[in-house]
């Protein structure tokens, strides 16, 4: 299993704007062979925040969905981001 997780930080004002152009990615990729979870959110206590969190059966299944990554209009208003790719041994079930 292959878990994305981070965030991308863009200036309050933007981010309702920012996280109504992620559905045109959400959608597909909840669609996607080998997606088992894709939720990009707003974050509850900073307004600039915005929550990545992608879970996926393996990296092949990541490669075959992934494109060249944020558009050039989601970049444009990001000013920092931090997501990272983490490959996952053992999965545990809390719930």
């Amino acid at each position: 299993m292959v878990i994305i997780a981070g965030h991308v930080v863009v200036e309050p004002q933007q981010r309702e704007r920012y996280l109504a152009d992620c559905v045109s990615v959400i959608e597909p990729a909840r669609r996607a062979p080998g997606c088992l979870d894709f939720a990009v959110s707003a974050d509850l206590v900073d307004a600039g925040r915005v929550n990545i969190f992608e879970r996926w059966e393996s990296l092949s299944a990541v490669e075959a969905f992934r494109s060249d990554g944020p558009s050039g209009a989601q970049r444009a208003v990001m000013l920092a981001a931090s997501v990272a790719e983490y490959e996952v041994g053992a999965v545990r079930s809390l719930m």
